[in-house]
């Protein structure tokens, strides 16, 4: 029997992809693989956000193809589809699967002959919409796999110096993302997952000028609300408390099905519809955040007491370059009625430092900024210019130094933010579900308000919602006791 390992890189929508994928491999009659030394086949399922991104991946193919030479190697995700070029020369890889044709994997893996006759070597794009028997064979050296540019903006072809070439051409299947939707449900076994990600929305109709993730997860699609309400019900059946709703543009759910059909409007039919115990919102866009959603969460004990809420920069001049679609002011506004209807809610957003042409003026306002604002996370990372967007072509590329040293100074800010926040817990009561994970010997269980707390003395298995009694913070984490 044919053995798989799947390993995922990237958002919460690629874990979703990635645990979608492993069910489809059981269900075709492969199996688990216990480790990589025993694998016969390796997926990816890889994120492009970064260039730290795909060097991980690179490093990590190296690592199989070290490990275990016998191991077939399948990349698959964001990198497969933005630059299938780059990878094909790697040692190991025998399958480079993008976005379009990550449905047909287990097709791919199961049947035995060549998926719609593909030939090793080459690249298959879709002719049009719904025309999947028609297939235009493409030689690699002959496609952009990322946004429509010139030449000179194509990601070139390069081998790692730490390796050879292939000898035999992987086989390739990369096309155009399609309007269809090929979300499979979410798997009602997960080993320790605790927290299953329903994945309702995919692609971006946005145009950030820093992001390559329209051009590899095609434009926003949404799955129907009939369906989304059926997988719900699915995962309350199968035990589980708590589901995160996920996508890559979550607030824009529902526009691609008609104007009567909206995220918010899904939230209550989840909540009126289902049992569920506590559905979490994933990351939303600032200008998705209404009043509405905000009462929502507010005055509804089922809600995950959190939002996560992108922002890139506190600088209006940076987030007009970054073509973001809101002011600081905006946001800030957002941020605070949060804050005001949920005095203990935990909010957390996305920052970059460090994009072409931010002064040290920029960065200050946006330090101070971030400093005004009552976050209890940061997620901080430094511009990493991405092949083919318009902010990579930019001559103003900022020093990674500086960069690094940016994001420093900002990581303590929010340090210091969120010693205050885990402070003012204590001696409350929160609800908590148990992890499939431990800290010195204790139970982990992860707060409404997406804080970990420590239960020494609980018995509690996991998957358990738990009122929980926090009676001190140390070292980023709460301790707590809960009477089970």
């Amino acid at each position: 029997m044919t053995t798989f390992q799947i390993l995922n890189f990237g958002c919460r929508a690629n874990q979703a992809d990635g645990a979608a994928l492993k069910q489809q491999l059981l269900q075709a009659g492969l199996s688990e693989a216990s480790g990589l030394e025993q694998s016969h086949v390796a997926v990816l399922n890889t994120c492009t956000v970064t260039a730290a991104a795909d060097a991980e991946v690179r490093q990590l193919v190296r690592r199989i193809h070290r490990l275990n030479p016998s191991c077939r190697i399948l990349v698959t995700g964001c990198y497969a589809q933005r630059a299938p070029d780059e990878i094909t020369p790697w040692a190991g890889v025998t399958w480079v699967v993008g976005n379009s044709h990550k449905h047909a994997i287990a097709q791919l893996l199961t049947d035995g002959t060549e998926l719609r006759g593909q030939k090793p070597g080459v690249i298959s794009q879709e002719s049009g919409k719904g025309q999947k028997d028609e297939l235009i064979q493409i030689q690699i050296p002959e496609i952009a796999a990322g946004p429509s540019q010139g030449a000179e903006n194509r990601p070139h072809t390069f081998v790692p110096e730490t390796q050879s070439p292939n000898l035999e051409s992987p086989k390739v299947l990369v096309g155009e993302i399609s309007d269809e939707f090929h979300f499979a449900p979410v798997p009602l076994t997960g080993g320790d997952r605790t927290r299953p990600t329903l994945k309702i929305q995919d692609g971006c109709s946005a145009r950030c000028s820093f992001c390559v993730i329209p051009y590899v997860r095609g434009r926003s699609r949404s799955l129907v609300p009939e369906k989304v309400i059926e997988q719900v019900r699915s995962l309350e059946e199968a035990g589980f408390q708590e589901i995160v709703l996920s996508g890559i543009n979550l607030g824009s759910y529902g526009k691609d099905l008609g104007r009567r059909v909206t995220f918010f409007g899904l939230l209550e039919r989840i909540l009126r519809e289902t049992g569920i115990a506590r559905v979490r919102i994933g990351s939303i866009e600032p200008m998705d955040v209404s009043p509405a959603l905000i009462r929502l969460v507010a005055g509804e004990h089922r809600m995950a007491r959190h939002f996560h809420v992108p922002l890139q920069s506190g600088c209006d001049r940076i987030l007009r370059l970054m073509s973001r679609r809101y002011w600081a002011t905006q946001y800030a506004e957002r941020v605070l009625a949060i804050r005001e209807a949920i005095p203990d809610c935990g909010i957390g957003a996305d920052v970059m430092v460090g994009f072409p042409s931010e002064t040290d003026r920029d960065h200050a306002a946006s330090a101070r900024f971030i400093t005004s604002l009552p976050f209890t996370y940061l997620h901080i990372f430094p511009y990493s210019a991405r092949p083919g967007t318009p902010a990579a072509s930019s001559p103003h590329q900022v020093n990674g130094r500086v960069a690094r040293e940016r994001a420093r100074e900002l990581r303590e800010i929010i340090a210091e933010k969120r010693r205050a926040f885990l402070s003012k817990l204590v001696g409350r009561r929160v609800s908590a579900l148990t992890l499939d994970e431990a800290e010195a010997g204790a139970r982990l269980a992860l707060a409404s308000q997406y804080v970990k707390v420590a239960l020494p003395l609980s018995l509690a298995p996991a998957n358990r919602l738990l009122d929980v009694w926090v009676g001190r913070a140390a070292d980023g984490l709460l301790y707590g006791y809960a009477n089970v």
